[in-house]
């Protein structure tokens, strides 16, 4: 019974990490964290002549694919385009260029780059020379990822921070708390560093993948290439120095030494330090605002969860078998570790958000409240683990070591003395109270670790609210409103869908373009069609667009729009002498 009551807190904390695994497997692709603010052309806008560039400006430095550029012209046939490059100057702005002729229509443009902060986004965007045309092209959603490419990936990400945790976690609960005996720990310090050697080199192999949003297989030029990006150089400095410790643990085991505790802890952080920065230079803190006191606040921040989670991990696997000093030096080293992760994510949260309505108007922030909680949680097992902490440390000593003295015998008469009562043991620390709070701790500790890795593959507020309002102004034409209409006549072959445009979809002056669409899904001529919009909670309308036949689509050029609300779009199509329907949809007019 004692022998399975000491295997099902392990099974626990297994049982955890798989859940987790699922979970960050099966979850959702991450948002990138390069916001895209202006295009040239504006996306759905119509140019009176062919453009030379298609050029997009981001919210931070971005980096080039491939194949980051695809252009399609209006019967879905890919042009041959010029090498995408950066603008002047301009790490944050993409373009690549275009044939010197267009031909008159609709263009489709899908696009994919990777952000400073090395997570790849994508997205796409139309704009028309002459006049609008119907395409057959299917814009590429903004979430384009291959999900066993980026479960792998999300994977190996969550397993990276879980080894680095408990490798340097032991490293600082073996050097500072300095446990009776370390032999309990060698086993998971192995698993910890083979994990986390594993983890790098996939990460590594599934970069480019992850990139370009593709199936995971490898070749040689996709390898070479990840070598020369920021991220690709960062998994290879990892590796190296993963090499190297390995290495050095190697030559002292088989020259059986060992190093002074100093000259430990000074290997110890030297390693430390330059391992933690292979994550910090790679995400959040690489991009953005103050840039060297974010990479130094994420460090920090990484090496005091390590710190104390990693130590947690430790204190869990040997406190049947160790003492009351290194509990108490654990209790300061966790205190310690509390103060910084709190000095350290107060400033990254502020930097993330930017605001207080970010808190919950964006991914970023919802997942940010979710840790908080999380962590809420966490200090409160930590300060039952504490209690208890305290309760064994200040138990008296008299208590735990003393041993009582013989009594003396009286000799009896007649015989020798007898012989003294053998002394009493002496009581143990209830570390059985103390395992429970522990485990609790360590449990919510990994939904902390896992909130932690989502929360760096979620698009930091400031970048999603600074991006929204700077994209209108900056094109000077909003994106326009489309509504589509289906209808039927009742009559066979009489039936299709209507798709009006008003650009840009906003009180004033707008645009009118409106394309039939036939049974088949191709265009399709009408002898007369007429579009009106109506106000009814103001009583305004119905006021006609006058649309007007412009070869193969209607249109008018200037329609005035004069109140914002939900107006409601009425258009009559007229098939032939005695065919003719009206059909309607609400349409929202903004300021």
């Amino acid at each position: 019974m004692q022998h399975h009551r000491h295997r099902w807190p392990g099974r626990l904390t297994v049982l955890c990490a798989g859940l987790f695994l699922v979970l960050l497997g099966t979850a959702a692709p991450a948002s990138a964290h390069a916001a895209l603010r202006t295009t040239d052309p504006p996306d759905g806008g119509v140019l009176r002549t062919a453009p030379r560039h298609v050029t997009l400006t981001f919210s931070e430095s971005v980096g080039l694919l491939t194949d980051s550029f695809r252009v399609y012209d209006p019967h879905n046939h890919r042009l041959r385009t010029g090498p995408a490059d950066h603008a002047p100057g301009r790490s944050d702005t993409a373009r690549v260029p275009l044939p010197a002729r267009l031909a008159t229509g609709t263009y489709t443009v899908a696009w994919r780059v990777v952000s400073a902060d090395s997570h790849p986004v994508s997205g796409a965007l139309t704009f028309s020379v002459g006049k609008r045309t119907a395409t057959t092209a299917r814009p590429v959603p903004d979430r384009t990822e291959n999900p066993v490419t980026a479960a792998l990936y999300n994977i190996a990400r969550y397993l990276a921070y879980l080894s680095v945790a408990l490798l340097l976690g032991t490293a600082a609960f073996v050097a500072y708390c300095r446990p009776p005996t370390a032999a309990p720990l060698r086993t998971p310090v192995l698993a910890a560093a083979w994990t986390l050697l594993g983890t790098t080199a996939a990460l590594y192999l599934l970069r480019a993948p992850y990139e370009e949003g593709t199936s995971p297989v490898l070749s040689p030029g996709s390898l070479t290439h990840t070598a020369t990006t920021r991220p690709g150089a960062l998994l290879l400095a990892r590796l190296a120095l993963l090499l190297l410790s390995a290495a050095g643990v190697a030559l002292l085991r088989a020259r059986r030494r060992r190093l002074p505790r100093r000259t430990t802890l000074t290997v110890a952080a030297a390693l430390s330090l330059p391992l933690a920065l292979t994550w910090t230079a790679a995400e959040h803190a690489s991009a953005g605002i103050q840039v060297p006191l974010a990479i130094a606040s994420g460090t920090l921040h990484l090496l005091a969860m390590a710190a104390w989670l990693g130590g947690l991990a430790c204190l869990l696997r040997t406190l049947g078998r160790t003492s009351t000093a290194t509990v108490a030096r654990f209790s300061r080293l966790a205190g310690a570790s509390v103060t910084v992760l709190v000095l350290t994510g107060v400033y990254q949260s502020w930097r993330g958000l930017g605001s207080w309505q970010a808190l919950t108007d964006t991914a970023y922030g919802r997942t940010l409240l979710a840790k908080l909680a999380a962590v809420t949680a966490l200090l409160l097992a930590a300060a039952c683990s504490r209690t208890w902490t305290t309760r064994l440390t200040a138990r008296p000593r008299s208590a735990v070591a003393r041993v009582p003295e013989a009594a003396r015998v009286p000799e009896p008469a007649g015989g020798p003395p007898l012989p003294p009562e053998p002394p009493a043991p002496p009581p143990q620390p209830p570390f059985h109270l103390l395992r429970r709070s522990v485990l609790a701790e360590a449990a919510v500790a990994a939904v902390v670790l896992a909130l932690t890795t989502l929360l760096t593959s979620t698009v930091p507020g400031r970048a999603a609210t600074e991006a929204a309002p700077a994209e209108a102004p900056a094109t000077g034409i909003p994106t326009a409103s489309v509504t589509t209409i289906p209808f039927d006549v009742g009559t066979p072959g009489g039936h299709g869908k209507v798709q009006i445009t008003l650009d840009p979809g906003r009180v004033g002056r707008t645009s009118v373009q409106a394309v039939v669409y036939g049974p088949d899904g191709g265009l399709s001529t009408v002898p007369e069609l007429r579009v009106t919009l109506t106000l009814g909670a103001q009583k305004i309308g119905p006021l006609d667009t006058r649309v007007t036949d412009r070869g193969g689509y209607w249109g008018a050029d200037s329609f005035a729009l004069p109140l914002p609300g939900t107006w409601t779009m009425k258009v009559t199509i007229r098939l032939s002498e005695l065919d003719q329907v009206t059909v309607s949809a609400p349409v929202r007019v903004t300021r």
